[in-house]
């Protein structure tokens, strides 16, 4: 398991003494929010993260990377390369092999990662177009 960085900030009093009272002057709690990248769930070995903000894209370089695209198609794929892709539109279920019909659904917002050697079928359902790079 990863850890998820958080971030903790302190906020007004949450303490109460009874339904009548007041909350009581001083007493603070700790709200967490977890970061963007704790947005980021995986399924079937393939890691979503939906609508990044712009400066984790920014920090990734993404913008800088080359450009693929596809219309409604469908087709296997074989990752030789751990790939990290950003879509910029579309629409597509992945299959990846040896899990039956179970799929994972990108979409144009997604940051997705797939790992080396996974392979899969591409059910293109709106036309894609993202930003690639393999490591």
């Amino acid at each position: 398991m990863v850890a998820t960085p958080v971030q903790l900030r302190t906020t007004g009093c949450l303490s109460f003494c009874g339904a009548s009272q007041r909350p009581r002057a001083g007493r603070r709690f700790a709200a967490v929010r977890a970061s963007a990248e704790a947005m980021a769930t995986e399924k079937l070995g393939i890691r979503v993260e939906r609508n990044p903000p712009e400066s984790r894209l920014s920090e990734l370089g993404v913008r800088q990377w080359p450009k693929w695209g596809c219309e409604k198609s469908k087709f296997p794929w074989t990752y030789s390369a751990k790939e990290t892709c950003y879509l910029l539109q579309g629409k597509v279920k992945v299959y990846p092999e040896g899990h039956g019909e179970e799929f994972v659904e990108i979409a144009a917002g997604d940051l997705v990662v797939f790992p080396k050697g996974m392979s899969c079928t591409w059910d293109v359902a709106e036309a894609v177009d993202k930003h690639y790079n393999f490591e």
